[in-house]
C-alpha cells in the first residue's frame, strides 16, 4: 500500500529498505544490526565503539569510518529503529479502516513488538529514560522520533472521532496521552517487574479506555472490562 498524504511519518521516513549492495554498505549494516541489539539490551549510552567493534570482530577504526563518532552511530541506531518501526507497526496498521480499527492496530502493534523484544525492549521508551534531561543532537533525534510516532497515533484518534467510532467530545490529545500511558507502564512491569501479564492488562486497560470514549457512551460513564 502506498502511504497516503495523511501518513506524514510514513512519507518521510518509510523508504522501502534497499538490499546492501556493496561490501561497505554489508558492513555498515551488520554494524547497524548488531549496534540495535546492543542498544535494545544496554541502552543507547550503553552502545560504544569498543563494545561494538568487540562483538563485530573489527577494530574501533574500521567501525568509526563507517559511522564518523559515537554519536553518529546512536543517531543511525535511532533511524534504522524507527524505518524498522514504521516497516514493522505503522504501515500494517494502515491497511485497516480509518478511525478506531487504524487505532488499535497501531497499540497492538506497538505492545505486540514490547511483547516480542523482551531482552531489547523499546528505544522509544527506554531512550525516552536515557535522554529525557541530556540536551545533544542524540536527545533532538529521539524527541523527533517520538512526537512523530505520537502525532500519528493522534492522527488515528482524530479520525475515530470523525467517522463516529467516537464520542464528538472526545480529546485526542487526552486519549493518546493516556494510550501512551499504558504501552509505558506495560514495558516498565516487563522489563523492571519481570510480569508475565502485562500483555493482558495492557488488553484490559485499552478496552476500558476506548469504552469510556464510544460514541455509544453518555459522558462519564464506563463500560465494566
Amino acid at each position: 500500500m502506498r502511504p497516503s498524504s495523511e501518513s506524514s511519518i510514513a512519507v518521510k521516513t518509510a523508504k522501502p529498505a534497499r538490499a546492501p549492495k556493496t561490501k561497505g554498505e554489508q558492513t555498515r549494516m551488520a554494524i547497524l544490526d548488531c549496534a540495535l541489539e546492543i542498544a535494545g539490551r544496554e541502552g543507547l549510552e550503553g552502545l560504544t565503539i569498543g563494545a561494538l567493534a568487540e562483538r563485530m570482530r573489527m577494530s574501533k577504526s574500521g567501525v568509526i569510518s563507517h559511522f564518523g563518532s559515537r554519536e553518529s552511530l546512536q543517531i543511525a541506531v535511532l533511524r534504522e529503529y524507527q524505518r524498522r518501526f514504521i516497516e514493522q507497526i505503522f504501515l500494517p496498521s494502515l491497511q485497516r479502516p480509518r478511525g478506531l480499527p487504524r487505532l488499535e492496530a497501531m497499540i497492538q502493534g506497538w505492545q505486540g513488538q514490547v511483547s516480542d523484544r523482551l531482552k531489547e525492549g523499546c528505544l522509544f521508551v527506554s531512550g525516552a529514560v536515557e535522554y529525557d534531561d541530556r540536551p545533544g543532537s542524540v536527545r533532538d533525534v529521539l524527541v523527533e522520533v517520538v512526537r512523530a510516532w505520537q502525532q500519528e497515533l493522534l492522527r488515528a484518534a482524530r479520525q475515530a472521532v470523525e467517522e463516529g467510532h467516537l464520542r464528538a467530545d472526545t480529546d485526542p490529545d487526552q486519549l493518546v496521552f493516556e494510550l501512551y500511558g499504558v504501552i509505558l507502564a506495560s514495558h516498565h512491569e516487563r522489563r523492571l517487574m519481570g510480569s508475565d501479564h502485562s500483555d493482558e492488562r495492557v488488553g484490559k486497560s485499552f478496552k476500558r479506555l476506548i469504552d469510556s470514549y464510544r460514541a455509544n457512551q453518555q459522558p462519564g460513564m464506563t463500560k465494566a472490562a
